[in-house]
């Protein structure tokens, strides 16, 4: 059976990118097809331009700390409109690496949407049909916005990079990473922000305790965030702002509503029923540890797959893809113990286990730390950080570590090798302390706080 490509790739996003362009170099005929830019969320709509809003959004507090420190600072004032270029200006140089990156390798590149059409043959939108050995599916994810009175006039975490203005109030709906990060850049930026979350209290699945320290520090920042509260309905004002209707009956007008309330994946009209291949409840393509799907040739990767959804493992993902199936070393993407970051203010990082998921398993100690930091003295900031360790009373490995404060995403990076490697408390005490440092206390907490 003679095919055109040896592997044909659906979705340019991180997973896809790299999947492609490794076993291009490897001297494979490799085609992808992208209906919108290269990069995917991560780049185009995610974690790039979040992370340059997250650090535009901090500079309000650093202007008021200077003056602790004896800088006297003039009157200063934000442009969105400058932002939002600037930050144009970035992902157009990073798509523009990622495309030249591919095609040096060799890759063949559609701009355009492809979908299935049996297990080995793929159908461009422009009619072009061309079959392939391999097929890898890595169209990512989007986000969820659920059916309720007005729905069509909210905005979602694709469309706020790209407001012409920044609105002065703005409703953001959701309690997940995503919610409470953009409800911290807009506030950093100087919107108003309310925040609505129906459970009870927001980062679900993160540490009871780091759950609660942001919470305050969040509300401490001026952020007016209501748990156990949900939208009933949204209307249109003839002024162009929003009435907002919510489950304890009272009506906001907010200049603009955002939803933060989960992703899904991108598989309707992907071919997949033709092709076979099964999904799951929410529509996630269902693969086993190798990426490969029911049907041989298929396989998938990233937030299609509804594993984790994070870039680097979708990355990661696409490595092992490349080792199992062109490089003839089976590989499976390890999904335990992912250190993560959650680009709050105060920011979180976290690796391993919760206090409370490590209980459930086995008898614990927990080690703890809230403190003010140095950085934080002279400018007179009441804002605290939290440093946490849960260790296993059997074994001494430390199961889980997380973090609340200035670069604690940073410092998770490096503990993560650590607890990845089956590092214990001593471990962790017999390391020398480096001082002056908020990140010392890691291996200063000598006495647990509690055991479980």
């Amino acid at each position: 059976m003679s095919f055109d490509y040896d592997l044909f790739v659906i979705g340019g996003g991180s997973g896809g990118v790299r999947s492609a362009r490794l076993t291009a170099a490897e001297g494979f005929r490799v085609g992808l097809a992208e209906e919108y830019r290269m990069g995917g969320t991560c780049v185009i709509r995610g974690c790039v331009p979040k992370k340059l809003m997250v650090y535009a959004s901090e500079f309000a507090d650093a202007f008021e700390d200077a003056r602790g420190f004896g800088w006297s600072v003039g009157q200063t004032s934000f442009d969105w409109s400058k932002l939002i270029a600037a930050k144009d200006g970035e992902i157009a140089r990073l798509e523009g690496l990622y495309r030249g990156n591919l095609e040096k390798a060799g890759v063949e590149c559609f701009d355009t949407r492809a979908e299935l059409v049996d297990p080995h043959t793929v159908r461009l939108a422009s009619g072009q049909t061309f079959r392939a050995k391999h097929i890898l599916v890595a169209v990512g994810g989007r986000p969820f916005v659920p059916d309720i009175e007005g729905a069509e006039h909210v905005i979602t975490s694709n469309e706020i990079f790209h407001l012409e203005r920044q609105p002065g109030h703005i409703l953001i709906v959701g309690g997940g990473y995503i919610a409470c990060e953009f409800a911290c850049i807009m506030r950093g930026l100087g919107s108003e922000v309310t925040q609505f979350y129906r459970g009870a209290q927001i980062l679900r699945g993160f540490d009871d305790e780091v759950r609660g320290h942001v919470s305050d520090e969040m509300i401490a920042r001026g952020i007016n965030l209501h748990l156990g509260t949900d939208v009933l309905s949204i209307r249109r004002l003839e002024d162009g702002r929003f009435s907002v209707k919510c489950t304890n009956g009272s009506v906001s007008v907010v200049d603009q509503v955002m939803y933060a309330t989960g992703r899904v994946p991108n598989t309707e009209n992907l071919g997949l029923e033709a092709a076979g291949v099964a999904t799951g409840r929410k529509g996630e393509i269902v693969v086993d540890a190798w990426s490969q799907t029911n049907v041989p040739s298929v396989y998938a990767v990233g937030d299609v797959t509804d594993r984790v959804q994070l870039t680097p493992v979708a990355i990661r993902e696409g490595v092992a893809f490349v080792e199992t199936v062109f490089r003839a070393n089976p590989t499976r993407a390890d999904h335990e113990t992912i250190p993560t970051a959650v680009f709050t203010q105060p920011e979180i990082g976290t690796v391993g286990l919760t206090e409370e998921a490590a209980r459930d398993l086995e008898p614990i100690e927990v080690y703890r730390s809230s403190f003010r930091p140095m950085m934080h003295i002279l400018a007179n900031r009441s804002e605290r950080m939290l440093m946490k360790m849960i260790v296993s009373k059997a074994t001494r490995r430390v199961l889980g570590v997380h973090i609340v404060g200035h670069a604690a995403a940073e410092m998770i990076q490096m503990v993560g090798i650590a607890v990845k490697m089956g590092a214990t408390k001593e471990d962790f005490d017999a390391t020398m302390a480096l001082h002056p440092s908020a990140a010392e206390e890691l291996v200063t907490m000598k006495t647990p706080v509690r055991s479980a």
